[in-house]
């Protein structure tokens, strides 16, 4: 009798490495970064840094499962788990849903069903999972308008809507770009792209334009300098945390831009925490360890077996990877302030189990199925 089992590549066993050294230096990080935050008296660095590990110990569970899993199965799924998805968040935005999906900070993000969940962070899973079978199956038809990109259209631009209505615009731009780079991996035309992008920027302004701190985040990009006490005060933080940092950091813990001075350094900007506190060296070995990450994902997704697995892991890869250079590219003030999370590091269970089902999945592409005779 002969039985199949799966043999991990040198690729999904070097990636393996790689996510748990990110996992570890982010529950260290996180811990380091609000050491000495307290609320009601007490400090939070302790319950965060639990918080977190709970949330890597559940994802790394998830992760198991997802490199075992049948995907031609998840394949089949996709459907389901799009309109899922798209109860999920409309029943964050119902007006008498406040019981199970509270308001925080202005918006309407997790539901409360016994855990934390940020559906954004799911959505955004669900989005590359159903682009990659969407494109599947319509291989031959993406290079027309009507019946390849249109399609894929119709689907993602009502979900980035309901994220955008959280409101959230950063992850509603973020959803929309993860399913174009899945369309592009699979041929779409760039021309195509083009187009889209002349529609949607106007469009992207308007709502830029509809809330306050929207335009004095973009004003603040465009010139860091011109109000630092206001508008330009994350940035700046930021930027001088960084800079304090210098070539080794001033040492684990001893970080000073997280004593008030840098809004949530555990999660928006703890990338600025890092560099403070581990310098230039701790920033580099970061950006190592993304690029080897992303570089080992495009890899595995390049050698998938059919189209469906390629477009998959291109996706998968750049869940991952767009998330972590925009918010890099948000601490160094390359890009504008947008509050997404650095995969693996900051505080948030929901991005980093999602991060490790991405990385559970990925690794299921890598592996490679031997016979075994019993």
């Amino acid at each position: 009798m002969t039985v199949r089992d799966r043999m991990l590549g040198w690729e999904a066993r070097l990636m393996v490495i790689i996510t748990a050294a990110l996992v570890v230096f982010g529950l260290v990080s996180v811990y380091g970064a609000s050491s000495a935050l307290m609320q009601r008296g007490r400090p939070i660095g302790s319950s965060l840094a639990l918080d977190q590990a709970l949330g890597a110990a559940a994802g790394g569970l998830l992760l198991i499962i997802a490199t075992r899993f049948d995907l031609e199965r998840l394949r089949r799924w996709s459907w389901p788990l799009m309109l899922g998805t798209f109860a999920a968040l409309v029943i964050l935005l119902l007006p008498f849903t406040h019981a199970i999906a509270p308001r925080v900070n202005g918006s309407r993000r997790w539901l409360q069903l016994g855990i934390s969940i940020q559906v954004s962070e799911v959505a955004k899973l669900v989005v590359v999972l159903w682009t990659a079978m969407l494109c599947a199956k319509k291989a031959k038809e993406l290079t027309h308008l009507s019946k390849g990109l249109l399609p894929v259209l119709v689907v993602v631009v009502p979900l980035s809507l309901l994220v955008l209505l959280e409101p959230d615009l950063s992850t509603a731009v973020v959803i929309g770009l993860l399913a174009m780079i899945v369309l592009f991996a699979a041929g779409a035309r760039i021309g195509h792209f083009i187009l889209l992008g002349l529609i949607a920027m106007p469009l992207v302004w308007e709502q830029i334009q509809h809330m306050q701190y929207r335009v004095l985040r973009m004003t603040a990009f465009l010139d860091p300098g011109a109000d630092r006490l206001a508008s330009g005060y994350q940035i700046d933080q930021s930027l001088i945390g960084i800079g304090a940092g210098k070539l080794f950091g001033v040492g684990f813990g001893q970080g000073q831009q997280k004593l008030g001075f840098l809004p949530y350094p555990y999660s928006d900007f703890i990338f600025a925490t890092v560099g403070e506190e581990w310098g230039f060296v701790g920033v580099v070995f970061l950006v190592l360890l993304y690029s080897a990450w992303l570089f080992l994902a495009l890899r595995m997704a390049k050698a998938a077996n059919d189209p469906f697995r390629q477009y998959l892991g291109v996706g998968l890869a750049a869940l991952v990877g767009v998330d972590a250079f925009l918010h890099m590219g948000v601490g160094l003030a390359l890009v504008p302030t947008t509050g997404l999370v650095l995969p693996f590091i900051s505080y948030g269970r929901s991005a980093m189990v999602m991060a490790l089902v991405a990385t559970g999945l990925l690794i299921n592409l890598g592996s490679r199925k031997r016979a075994i005779v019993v």
